[in-house]
């Protein structure tokens, strides 16, 4: 028998602490694809469709790809836009679904519409509403997703990433639809289960680097046996403020075996209360922009770079990617053969867009969008070396064959350091975002990047030391500087009074 299954990518992670809307163009200028050339351009990726796209080939599925959308992390996603490509996937699911035999959407979780705080259970609920509850759906998430109830209610199957940096996704993409395919034809009555705990996130932002979280996906995968079919720990988002909040776990379990849902109960609460014993235990040293420049004059330079991570002003997270305060401290310290960036600043390099390269080069630089976090505008003077359309096609284990860009770009040297200037906004996860500048990373005493974790999967091969900065940035792992509104009190770490007991 051949099934007929409706799909679609609609996935963005919202800082709702940053300034403006995510709006349509903002899609367009990261991925924004329908039907048949959504799937040409995903087919060959690691991602959670091409994944799909693998089960779906091998079981001879009709595919009904909707759309694939994805816009850079950051602040709450418009009306306009969440409706636009929601409508594309309603419209397709109410256009076949006398037919649909299943559903499958690559999710993130952590999307936060300017007009709900949970834009996955919107969504689902739209589809609902068309559909019914007679037809499976099932859902891939990023390990940051923050999981409502509703959400639960609304599909059967969750399957998330169990690696940060993310490097799992087309594997994601595969278990999900393996778990779909056993719904379709009728082998199993899945449901997915919840805990939910009163924390912003997991106490190391999900990192599977480190044995404490690794631990908790080793487990994870081996839970998934006999009426147990997926388990996945979901780190959460602390740049969110809504009242989801928190780190999940979810599992998911065939109900019609016998004593299931208590086994599913158990491995839930087990999981869950690992994480709260581990909430007091990070992993990461930050260090100021002083301390990092402290701690770099006092490494010997050992042939491989020092990457330095500018973990508060990471893109990936939402923040603006303008930060300037790191750059000043290596400005003020004059350190030689180095590299900063991707700064965003598209004012600077329209500016320069009309200079030849070569040319010696007296502007402001960065800190532009909300000065108060990670520090203001700077004045340098510089050498333009090159002049860039920012594209840049990746061969990591992230990003392996697939195009990216970041705009139009400079590169403005200063004191010994390669500046990357840029009109797009985005994290550095690949060595491929800097190769592409005819800068080989390998040859930097530092490399300074805006980035968390994700970049540690392509540098920490060629790296001799790696410092985490908390610039003072929009992401700043300082949680009590930001001030928030709509969470579910009490909560840890902002609340010394918080208690946890288990219930789904």
């Amino acid at each position: 028998m051949t099934f007929k299954v409706l799909s679609a990518e609609f996935s963005h992670e919202t800082n709702t602490f940053k300034k403006g809307l995510t709006n349509l163009s903002d899609f367009k200028k990261s991925i924004l694809l329908h039907g048949q050339n959504a799937l040409t351009a995903r087919r060959n990726t690691n991602t959670e469709l091409a994944g799909f796209l693998d089960i779906a080939q091998k079981e001879n599925w009709k595919v009904l790809h909707s759309i694939s959308a994805q816009a850079t992390p950051g602040s709450l996603v418009s009306k306009k836009a969440f409706d636009t490509i929601s409508n594309s996937i309603c419209e397709m699911a109410y256009k076949h679904k006398s037919s649909i035999d299943g559903v499958f959407f690559a999710l993130h979780g952590a999307m936060v519409p300017e007009f709900c705080e949970d834009g996955e259970g919107e969504l689902l609920q739209r589809i609902r509403d068309i559909l019914g509850f007679q037809i499976p759906i099932a859902v891939s998430l990023d390990l940051h997703a923050m999981v409502s109830s509703k959400m639960i209610d609304l599909a059967e199957i969750y399957v998330s990433f169990k690696t940060y940096p993310h490097i799992d996704m087309r594997i994601t993409g595969r278990h999900s639809a393996r778990l779909l395919s056993l719904s379709m034809k009728k082998k199993v009555s899945l449901k997915t289960i919840r805990a939910h705990l009163p924390m912003l996130e997991e106490i190391n932002g999900g990192r599977d680097d480190v044995p404490e979280t690794r631990n908790l996906y080793r487990q994870a995968k081996n839970y998934q046996k006999d009426s147990i079919f997926a388990v996945s720990v979901n780190a959460g988002f602390s740049e969110a403020d809504v009242s989801i909040a928190g780190p999940t776990v979810l599992v998911t379990f065939d109900k019609n075996m016998i004593n299931s849902e208590e086994k599913a109960k158990s491995i839930a609460e087990d999981l869950a209360n690992e994480i709260w014993t581990n909430r007091k235990n990070p992993r990461n040293k930050f260090y100021s922009p002083k301390e990092v420049l402290k701690t770099i004059n006092n490494i010997p330079f050992s042939g491989n770079p020092i990457v330095v991570a500018d973990y508060s002003d990471n893109p990936g997270s939402g923040a603006y990617g303008d930060a300037t305060s790191l750059l000043l401290e290596m400005l003020e310290e004059e350190i030689e053969s180095s590299f900063f960036g991707p700064l965003y600043d598209p004012n600077a390099v329209k500016l320069m867009s009309s200079l030849s390269v070569g040319s010696t080069v007296n502007i402001d630089i960065g800190g532009k969008s909300d000065p108060k976090f990670g520090g203001g505008p700077i004045s340098v003077n510089g050498k333009l070396i090159k002049k860039s359309n920012g594209r840049y096609v990746g061969d990591g284990p992230i990003f392996k064959n697939r195009s990216g860009s970041f705009g139009p770009s400079v590169i403005l040297k200063v004191k010994g350091i390669e500046i990357l200037i840029v009109s797009k906004a985005q994290q550095i996860w690949d060595q491929q975002q800097i190769k592409a500048f005819n800068i080989d990373p390998k040859s930097k005493k530092v490399l300074a990047i805006k980035s968390a974790q994700h970049f540690r999967a392509a540098f920490e091969p060629i790296a001799s030391r790696i410092l985490i900065c908390d610039s003072g940035a929009l992401a700043t792992p300082q949680t009590n500087l930001r001030t928030y509104k709509n969470l579910t009190r009490p909560i840890f770490p902002l609340d010394s009074n918080t208690e946890y007991s288990w219930s789904s």
